[in-house]
């Protein structure tokens, strides 16, 4: 009789396994029906824009040969022309004055906003209204800060620096609280248990613990600020050699010197990267 029930068992055991085996299909809920017509719209409206745009004489290959063409006289005919070697350097130097300073300023704001905004080191309300500030400021792009003060200070190193360290303290804000909050919030009881204060709490053992990912986001930083400054040269007339850059390329449309000023950023850039990951190996053997 055991003999006979023994099939029955298997094969009420392969149904069991076969119901939990099978693909768990997510319904089509009303926000999925949302996104996929979004989606599918900016994708119509794309190749809508491709067809109809009016190209002119221009066409894709001889758009692509002008474009090669223009890469190797920049590239390989490098020159001075309106400015010497030593002036593009002292240029250089004022865009990462530029960087360094917004980012100082920016990182000294947003190492108290993250304590914050740091749901472990701070209530919840306090957390809240300081992230949702954050996130207003970190959503406005860094151009249109400068813009706005721009207005109001007039176009110059001042706009740029207001509006480059407004952007700054929102992104180091979300990079410094979530380190923050990342941490063992068991050490955090037993000195809150031990009768320390706030402050000896952040200096004792907050900063320690996480000063490794707060010099990690503020290179990190300090080389997206010297980008920006480049651009912000031109854009809101903060000087360096973002705004020779621009000259070059709009107002006397020398491609020759467009290159050099090109290999002068490109340099400057391979030697942040070089220096923050020496400082980043230290870190870690530290």
């Amino acid at each position: 009789m055991g003999l006979r029930m023994k099939p029955a068992v298997a094969g009420q055991e392969n149904a069991v396994l076969n119901r939990q085996a099978k693909i768990k299909v997510k319904p089509f809920t009303k926000e999925a029906f949302v996104i996929r017509t979004t989606l599918i719209s900016l994708v119509l409206l794309t190749v809508y824009g491709f067809f109809t745009f009016d190209y002119k004489d221009a066409s894709l290959v001889g758009g692509t040969l002008s474009m090669l063409r223009n890469f190797g006289v920049m590239f390989f005919e490098p020159h001075f022309s309106h400015f010497t070697f030593w002036e593009a350097v002292y240029q250089v130097l004022i865009t990462l004055g530029l960087a360094v300073l917004t980012t100082l300023l920016g990182g000294i704001a947003a190492l108290l906003l993250g304590l914050l905004a740091a749901q472990n080191l701070t209530n919840k309300t306090v957390s809240n209204i300081v992230k949702g500030v954050i996130a207003f400021i970190r959503a406005v792009p860094t151009v249109l800060w400068v813009l706005i003060f721009a207005v109001a200070a007039g176009l110059g190193s001042v706009a740029a620096v207001i509006g480059m360290t407004f952007h700054s303290v929102g992104y180091l804000t979300k990079a410094y609280s979530e380190s923050f909050e990342e941490m063992d919030n068991g050490i955090i009881e037993a000195l809150k248990a031990s009768g320390a204060r706030w402050w000896q709490i952040i200096f004792q053992a907050v900063i320690p613990a996480s000063i490794r990912y707060i010099v990690s986001w503020t290179f990190l930083r300090f080389e997206i600020n010297f980008g920006v400054a480049v651009a912000m040269g031109a854009a809101a007339g903060a000087g360096g050699i973002g705004f020779d850059l621009f000259m070059a390329s709009g107002f006397y449309f020398d491609l020759r010197e467009v290159g050099t000023i090109t290999y002068f950023i490109l340099t400057v850039a391979i030697l942040l990267e070089m220096t923050a990951m020496r400082i980043k190996k230290k870190l870690k053997t530290a």
